[in-house]
């Protein structure tokens, strides 16, 4: 007898669900982080690019 068709076989090629749940909480705590924060007048340091150190030209 043939095998029983799946029709939708698991995508071997897809992330861990447990990456998915990790990645989920990382950007929960970053919104959370920007209501807490909300409104300020300085957006939190991840979105701002770092100083650049200065070339020694004047």
């Amino acid at each position: 007898m043939a095998e029983k068709f799946d029709p939708a076989p698991a995508d071997k090629h897809a992330d861990p669900a447990r990456k998915d749940r990790r990645v989920d909480k990382a950007d929960d705590a970053l919104e959370k982080g920007l209501k807490d924060s909300f409104p300020a007048s300085d957006p939190p340091s991840s979105t701002q690019p770092g100083k650049t150190p200065s070339d020694g030209r004047n």
